[in-house]
């Protein structure tokens, strides 16, 4: 079974940063492509930032452009997902995901089937 592991999250006042980890077990993330993922209560999930297999492509959400900074360690078989100046509206549980076969933006406007982390909370206070 494919696991995915997020962790980082926390509470946070306006202004700060946080950086979200994703480690994979039990197999190499050499191949998959990478995405976060954000859920707010009430809203539906939407993809953030999305990272090539060759680390080679991004893709951000308009609204974490210049702020959010997402990266990968193959060696580590972990991804990053760096947030700074967080807003209140950064605010929701935060998803890793990977797939194979698609690219960043595509991966990031579809919402699956991919294999999922459990999620991190991230709070952003004003």
């Amino acid at each position: 079974q494919l696991q995915l592991v997020e962790s980082g999250g926390g509470l946070v006042q306006s202004g700060g940063s946080l950086r979200l980890s994703c480690v994979a077990s039990r197999f190499t993330l050499d191949y998959y492509v990478i995405g976060w993922f954000r859920q707010a209560p009430g809203k539906e999930r939407e993809g953030v930032s999305c990272i090539s297999s060759s680390d080679a492509s991004t893709y951000y959400k308009d609204s974490v452009k210049g702020r959010f900074t997402i990266s990968r360690d193959n060696a580590k078989n972990t991804a990053y997902l760096q947030m700074d100046s967080l807003k209140p509206e950064d605010t929701a549980v935060y998803y890793c995901a990977a797939v194979i076969l698609t690219t960043p933006q595509e991966m990031c406007a579809e919402s699956g089937p991919y294999f999922w982390g459990q999620g991190t909370q991230v709070t952003v206070s004003s």
